[in-house]
C-alpha cells in the first residue's frame, strides 16, 4: 500500500483503492482492483505512468469493461480507464476525431446525425473507442478499423506515439496494439450518405441485435470468436448440448449459445468453468479449438 500513497498526491482524476471491478464490467463480475484510476487528462496519465514505472507497479489498461471477465480474486496493481474523462469528439467535414473514452454508441449517433456513414452498423455495440479499436469491434459486415486513419498512443514507459492505420495490423476481433499501450485518441474518415440509407442500416443492425442476442441479462457479448470455416461458435456450443447449461448463477444463454449470462450473483469462476467445458466438448466433437473473444483479467497463466 505504501507504494500507492504518493498516487493520492499526484493524481488529479479519480483514484479508488480496492475498488470492486464488478462495478466496472458489463458482466457485473470481478474482485477488487488494488488501485482503479480514471486520469483527468493525458498529463495526469503521464505522471501516473512515470510513477508506476519508477515503483515497478503493474499497469492494466481497460475501456468500459464490456468484454472483460475479471477474476474473483481481483487485479494486482493499477487499473486505468479513460471512460469518464477522455470524452472529446470533433468533426471536420467527414473527418472525426474522438478521444478513447468516448462511448462507441455516442460516436455512432453523432456521426449519423451529420449524415456520415460507415459506423452505423455498430449501433448498440458497447464499449469505448479505445476498447473497440483494440478488439477491432465489428458487426453486420463492418469493422471499426475500416474507417481509422490514425491513432495517438501513450506507452507505459511514457513515450507518445502516433500511428497511421496502415501501421497497425487488424484482423477479426484482433489488433496489434500492445498491452503496454494506452490509446489516447483516434481519427476516422467517414463518407456522406442520405439519412434514409443510414437509418436503414441502423435499423437492420438494431433489429438483428435484438432478435439474436440475450439483451435481458448481463453479459460480455460473444465469449468466443467464430472459428474459420462455416460454423459459428454459438452453433458449435449448441451442437454439443450446452445451450442453456448452468453453473451457479452463470448460464450459457438459451437464446444464443455464444453468450454466457449472469443471472444475478455469478462468479468469474462459474463463467470460466463454462468456458472450459465449452472448449473441451467442442474440441472433442469437432476438433475445433475455440478462441476467446472475452478478455480474462486477473487470472493466472495456468487458469
Amino acid at each position: 500500500m505504501n507504494a500507492f500513497k504518493k498516487l493520492i498526491k499526484i493524481t488529479k482524476g479519480t483514484l479508488l483503492f480496492e475498488e470492486p471491478m464488478r462495478k466496472h464490467t458489463s458482466y457485473g463480475i470481478g474482485g477488487p482492483a488494488e488501485v482503479y484510476i480514471i486520469p483527468q487528462d493525458s498529463d495526469d496519465l503521464l505522471r501516473i505512468l512515470n510513477y508506476a514505472k519508477e515503483k515497478l507497479l503493474s499497469v492494466h489498461f481497460i475501456g468500459s469493461g464490456s468484454n472483460l471477465l475479471v477474476s474473483d480474486d481481483g487485479i494486482r496493481g493499477l487499473v486505468i480507464s479513460p471512460k469518464k474523462s477522455f470524452k472529446e469528439i470533433k468533426f471536420n467535414n467527414n473527418l472525426v476525431f474522438a478521444e478513447s473514452g468516448v462511448m462507441l454508441g455516442s460516436l455512432v449517433r453523432k456521426s449519423t446525425k451529420r449524415n456520415l456513414t460507415g459506423l452505423e452498423t455498430l449501433i448498440g455495440v458497447p464499449g469505448t473507442i479505445g476498447g473497440a479499436l483494440v478488439m477491432n469491434a465489428g458487426a453486420f459486415g463492418s469493422e471499426i478499423s475500416n474507417y481509422l486513419t490514425s491513432v495517438s498512443i501513450i506507452r507505459t514507459d511514457g513515450r507518445l506515439i502516433k500511428r497511421r492505420a496502415n501501421q497497425i495490423d487488424f484482423s477479426y476481433r484482433n489488433s496489434t496494439f500492445e498491452k503496454d499501450e494506452f490509446i489516447l485518441s483516434a481519427t476516422f474518415e467517414l463518407s456522406e450518405a442520405s439519412k434514409d440509407n443510414i437509418n436503414e442500416k441502423k435499423e437492420i443492425a438494431s433489429q438483428g441485435r435484438k432478435t439474436s442476442q440475450p439483451l435481458k441479462y448481463r453479459s460480455a457479448g460473444s465469449v468466443f470468436k467464430n472459428p474459420n470455416g462455416n460454423f459459428a461458435a454459438g452453433y458449435l456450443i449448441e451442437q454439443v448440448g450446452l445451450k442453456g447449461y448452468k453453473i451457479g448463477n452463470a448460464q450459457i444463454s438459451d437464446h444464443h449459445a455464444n453468450f454466457f449470462v449472469n443471472h444475478g450473483n455469478a462468479r468469474a469462476d462459474d463463467i470460466m468453468s463454462l468456458i472450459k467445458i465449452s472448449k473441451e466438448k467442442v474440441f472433442q466433437k469437432f476438433n475445433i479449438n475455440l478462441e476467446l473473444e472475452v478478455k480474462p483479467l486477473g487470472f493466472s497463466e495456468e487458469e
